[in-house]
């Protein structure tokens, strides 16, 4: 298969031009899946940390609309995270949108910071605490949101539970972006799959930038398959779900515990 990431900026959607740019890559690389970054469809609400229910109702409602758009970029598969009210309590949660089935809610985030830039245990609730896989398609998928990455003890959990894809949409800065991807490589060898990242770039707060630099790293290894930059936002790799079957036989994922 062949999966994208990106880098976007935060209000990516009031641009027709970078729309246009991200749909003829997409159409150009004849891309099956693509990653976005974390609640991709609004201006980014955690920069600020004083909560607005009317911004956040505002975001569920934008992400709402884009989920009917997102068979426009052509793609058979498109995975992000997004705001929701779940009971009325504000959530960031994963999808997977397919063409067959249209939006499927696969994972609520659970770790949230709380600090300068990224304040989003002010703005939202965490989520149920499970981490669950999906299949689409035959493809098995699991999702670490950003901060979650770093609790490592899920990335051997999915791999018990023999996923392909690892996939990381986040909203970081730039001044840690080199931690970031060692993590994403990190992830990938625990796992046992491709680790997938799409990220943010360009103006945060006043004193902030996102990070960009999104990343595909392979299972056995964790070695760095490609890198997005500013001069190229977005990255395209095909590859090989079944290296990710046969990683989960060796060093260190077949070790029991």
């Amino acid at each position: 298969m062949k999966a994208t990431v990106c880098e976007l900026p935060h209000d990516w959607t009031c641009s027709a031009a970078i729309q246009r740019a991200l749909s003829d890559h997409l159409q150009e690389n004849q891309t099956d899946l693509l990653l976005l970054p974390e609640m991709p469809f609004y201006k980014w609400l955690s920069g600020s940390n004083v909560p607005d229910p009317l911004a956040w109702q505002a975001a569920v409602s934008a992400h709402d609309g884009w989920m009917e758009k997102l068979k426009d970029l052509r793609v058979p598969m498109v995975a992000g995270t997004r705001p929701i009210l779940k009971n009325g309590h504000p959530i960031n949660t994963a999808f997977v949108w397919t063409r067959e089935k249209g939006v499927q809610y696969v994972h609520e985030k659970y770790y949230l910071p709380n600090e300068e830039g990224f304040w989003e245990a002010t703005w939202y609730e965490q989520g149920d605490g499970a981490f669950e896989v999906v299949e689409v398609n035959g493809i098995r998928i699991g999702f670490l949101i950003c901060t979650e990455m770093w609790f490592t003890r899920h990335a051997r959990d999915y791999s018990k539970q023999g996923i392909h894809l690892l996939l990381c949409p986040r909203a970081t800065p730039v001044s840690s972006a080199s931690t970031w991807v060692a993590g994403g490589r990190s992830a990938a060898w625990i796992s046992g799959a491709f680790c997938l990242s799409s990220n943010f770039n360009g103006p945060n707060t006043p004193d902030m930038a996102f990070g960009g630099t999104g990343w595909i790293t392979e299972p056995d290894g964790g070695q760095v398959l490609g890198l997005t930059a500013a001069t190229t936002p977005f990255l395209t790799r095909e590859i090989d779900i079944q290296a990710a079957v046969e990683a989960k036989k060796t060093y260190p994922r077949y070790v029991q515990e």
